[in-house]
């Protein structure tokens, strides 16, 4: 565990120097990365996600004799308190958001809560797409349900955090960043139906192999309208699609010949965002077996493909991004890459050799920042365990 110390310790130390005294409890609530499986979850499609190595470590003591809770966001260095015997309501501090949010939906009778003392300290990169948002309020869902014993299951501990981040933050999210928190498996990947909440875990054995994102530093403020425009132009497609094929319970089970035969009732814009959706639905699958096969240079394919489509149909890409992708493909080593998360910016996922991961970073950094001048910042991850407490052992 000594990969984390460097966020345990602090958070630790700045845990005893504010409450004076030691914490009871170490929690860690992971980030997550989504290998494959775009804009799909509201399109009745398969995600493939995993939790990484990048953690919102929590510094916890439960107070009996009180009921204030004290948080304090070291990074930010900010703290909020409030009495948990009051109805909590949304507040200006935008990070406290999603954990009141939480707190707000165990608030009932049968859960007698007292004060708590909290640091939290965080290696999730903020804007990166890595879903610190979701590990933030699944964290503290998880260390409610472990202090006061509340029996909730993983499955009502996601729903908690997203629904958290519908009600206070006001972020319509789906599920899928709550689920691969709390559910994540070291070197495993999930296909999990969105909407089922059904899911099946994978072999994800990349040894000799790299995973890196490639941050472009940019976000384009059209990433909500755009997001809301694709889901207009993907409703219409499939009011087109289900009128003509009726029997089609779900809308993955529609064919690409199905698609064609209705492609002029359907306008080249919807037809478009369905070839896309439908193509990727299918990579998912194919992309689950792939990596649980051991077969890189075919989940590399399968990653271009995808960057392809978001890029083209879906049209979700920017310049940076494909900028990012194309070159990156051109290096050594390199077997896939592809924009990661709703668009309009962010990272890129790359799938790299580890030999030539060095090598590809300082080629794709030079090349970035000469033709953006922007400072790309990388992130290498692995795939790793869902929420857990740690123990003692690991505290200083």
């Amino acid at each position: 565990m000594v990969m984390h110390e460097q966020l345990i310790n602090p958070t630790v130390e700045k845990f005893k120097n504010e409450f004076k005294s030691e914490p009871e409890h170490i929690f860690l609530s992971p980030g997550r990365i989504n290998i494959i499986g775009e804009h799909v979850d509201y399109s009745d499609g398969f995600v493939l996600p995993a939790a990484i190595d990048k953690y919102i470590c929590f510094a916890v003591r439960k107070l009996p004799q009180t009921h204030f809770c004290t948080i304090i966001a070291k990074d930010l260095g900010e703290e909020y308190t409030f009495d948990v015997t009051m109805e909590v309501k949304p507040d200006q501090q935008m990070w406290m958001n999603y954990i009141l949010g939480v707190f707000s939906q165990l608030q009932k009778p049968e859960n007698r809560f007292c004060g708590m003392e909290i640091v939290f300290s965080s290696t999730i990169p903020m804007g990166a797409g890595l879903s610190s948002s979701a590990a933030l309020e699944c964290g503290f869902a998880y260390i409610l349900n472990e202090l006061f014993d509340l029996q909730l299951s993983k499955k009502e501990i996601a729903v908690i955090g997203q629904k958290s981040e519908h009600t206070f933050a006001g972020v319509k999210c789906g599920i899928m960043d709550q689920f691969a928190s709390v559910f994540g498996k070291e070197d495993k990947v999930i296909m999990l139906d969105c909407h089922s909440l059904e899911h099946q875990y994978f072999d994800a054995d990349l040894k000799g192999y790299s995973l890196l994102l490639f941050d472009s530093c940019v976000k384009h403020s059209h990433l909500t309208s755009g997001y809301n425009d694709r889901r207009k132009d993907v409703e219409h497609g499939k009011k087109v699609l289900w009128k003509n094929f009726p029997e089609i319970e779900k809308f993955r089970d529609f064919t690409l010949a199905m698609l064609e035969h209705v492609k002029e009732e359907m306008g080249s814009i919807s037809y478009k965002r369905c070839l896309y959706l439908l193509k990727e639905i299918q990579r998912v699958e194919i992309a689950a077996k792939t990596i649980s096969e051991g077969n890189m240079e075919y989940l590399g394919t399968l990653l271009t493909e995808t960057h392809a489509g978001l890029s083209a149909e879906f049209e979700v890409s920017c310049n940076e991004l494909d900028f990012l992708v194309k070159n990156a493909l051109r290096q050594e080593g390199v077997l896939g890459a592809r924009i990661m998360g709703g668009g309009f910016g962010g990272c890129s996922i790359n799938l790299i050799r580890e030999n030539k991961a060095e090598e590809v970073i300082g080629t794709i950094s030079e090349k970035y920042l000469e033709h953006f001048n922007i400072r790309m910042k990388v992130y290498q991850v692995k795939i790793s365990d869902g929420i857990k407490e740690y123990t003692n052992e690991y505290i200083i």
